[in-house]
C-alpha cells in the first residue's frame, strides 16, 4: 500500500474517532510554538462546533506562553490531566515524540490520536496521522475540518492561520506549497485580519526582547570557515535584559542569515529553579545538505529537516564539540566523524 494510500486510510479511521467520542483531551509539544497552539485551539474549536466535550491541556511548565501567542481562549487551559482521563480521547498535535509532552499520565486516554507532519513522528499513537507533505500541522486540522464539513469561526482561522504563517516563515520556507496558500486564502476569507497578525507576532516587540537580542548579536561564536553560527545564553543574560525565557523565541533566526552559515544555534539556559542546569538548543538549517532533526534526536529531541531542538544538561564547550562534530558528519563525510575542518 502506498504512503499516500495509507494516509487516507488513516484520515478516514481518524474522522471516525472524532465522530464517534464525545470527550476529548487536546494537547502538544513541550514550549509550544505559533503552530502547536494554533492546532490546539483550532482542534478545539472545531471539536467544540462537534458538540464534543473538549478541554485544552498546557503544561505549567510552558507558562507563561511567549506573549505573542497568547490569547483568551488559551487562559482556559488546564494544567493537569482531568479526572475521567480513562474516558476520554487524547489528541496529541504537533508532537514527534511522545517524551516531547511533560504529561506521562496524557498516555493513559482511551485513545490516542497522534497528529502531526514532522518526518521522524515516532508513530506512538493508538492511530497516527503523520503528513510530513503539509506545511504544518494546523494544516492537517484544516484537512480534517474539510472531511468533518466544520466551517471555521473568526477565532479558529486565527489561530490556524498563525501556525501556518508560523511555520512556513511568513510563506518563505521550503515547506509552502499551493496548499498552504490556498488554506490561507480560505482563512482570511474566514475572517483573519492579516495585518493584525502580523503586527501581533513580528512587530509589538517589548524592548526586553530588543535588549535580548542586542545580547546574543555580542555572543555570535563562528567555527569551521562559518557553516556553525552559534550563540549561548546564560540565565545572567536575561536577568540583565529584563527578559523572560520566551523572549528567546526568534533570535536563531537572525543567526541563520548571516552570510555562509550552513546550521544556526542557539543554545539558552532554563532560567526556572527547577531547570537547573538544563539548556534548550534550537537548530536551524539554512540548506538541505544538513539534517538537523538527525542531530536533535541524538540527543533525545526532533523536529524537522531544517529546523529542529532539544533540551540537555551538557556543558556549553561541550555541546559546541557535539555540535561542531555532528555537522562535519553530515558536511564532510570523508573525514569519517572525527576529524573536523579547520576552525574560522
Amino acid at each position: 500500500m502506498s504512503e499516500a494510500a495509507f494516509s487516507d486510510r488513516t484520515r478516514q479511521l481518524v474522522l471516525e474517532r472524532i465522530r464517534a467520542d464525545a470527550s476529548f483531551v487536546v494537547a502538544t509539544h513541550e514550549n509550544p510554538d505559533g503552530d502547536a497552539l494554533g492546532s490546539l485551539l483550532g482542534m478545539h474549536g472545531l471539536l467544540t462546533a462537534l458538540g464534543k466535550s473538549s478541554e485544552m491541556f498546557i503544561s505549567e511548565s510552558d507558562l507563561p506562553l511567549p506573549r505573542e501567542y497568547r490569547c483568551p481562549a488559551l487562559e482556559h487551559a488546564i494544567q493537569s490531566a482531568p479526572a475521567d482521563i480513562g474516558e476520554r480521547t487524547v489528541v496529541m498535535l504537533d508532537c514527534g515524540n511522545i517524551d516531547r509532552n511533560p504529561a506521562a499520565v496524557l498516555q493513559h486516554g482511551a485513545y490516542l490520536l497522534n497528529i502531526d507532519h514532522h518526518h521522524d513522528n515516532t508513530h506512538f499513537g493508538t492511530l497516527n496521522l503523520i503528513d510530513p507533505s503539509a506545511s504544518c500541522t494546523a494544516e492537517i486540522v484544516w484537512d480534517l475540518m474539510h472531511g468533518l464539513q466544520v466551517g471555521p469561526t473568526a477565532a479558529m482561522a486565527e489561530a490556524l492561520y498563525i501556525g501556518l504563517v508560523t511555520d512556513t516563515g511568513r510563506f518563505m520556507y521550503e515547506n509552502t506549497g499551493p496548499r498552504a496558500h490556498r488554506m490561507a486564502a480560505e482563512l482570511i476569507s474566514a475572517g483573519v485580519d492579516v495585518p493584525a497578525v502580523n503586527t501581533r507576532l513580528y512587530e509589538e516587540m517589548p524592548q526586553a526582547k530588543l535588549t535580548l537580542l542586542g545580547v546574543a548579536l555580542e555572543r555570535i561564536q563562528r567555527f569551521d570557515a562559518g557553516e556553525l553560527t552559534l550563540v549561548a545564553l546564560d540565565a545572567e543574560d536575561f536577568e540583565r535584559a529584563g527578559a523572560e525565557e520566551s523572549l528567546s523565541e526568534g533570535i536563531v533566526d537572525h543567526l541563520r542569515s548571516i552570510a555562509a552559515t550552513k546550521v544556526a544555534v542557539l543554545i539558552r539556559e532554563l532560567t526556572a529553579s527547577e531547570n537547573s542546569g538544563k539548556r534548550k538548543v534550537s537548530l536551524r538549517a539554512t540548506g538541505d545538505d544538513v539534517d538537523v532533526s538527525a542531530i536533535a534526536r541524538t540527543q533525545g529531541g526532533g523536529g524537522h529537516r531544517r529546523a529542529a531542538g532539544f533540551s540537555t544538561t551538557l556543558a556549553v564547550l561541550d555541546l559546541i564539540e557535539l555540535l561542531r562534530h555532528e555537522l562535519a558528519v553530515q558536511l564532510h563525510p570523508a573525514l569519517n566523524g572525527p576529524a573536523l575542518p579547520t576552525p574560522a
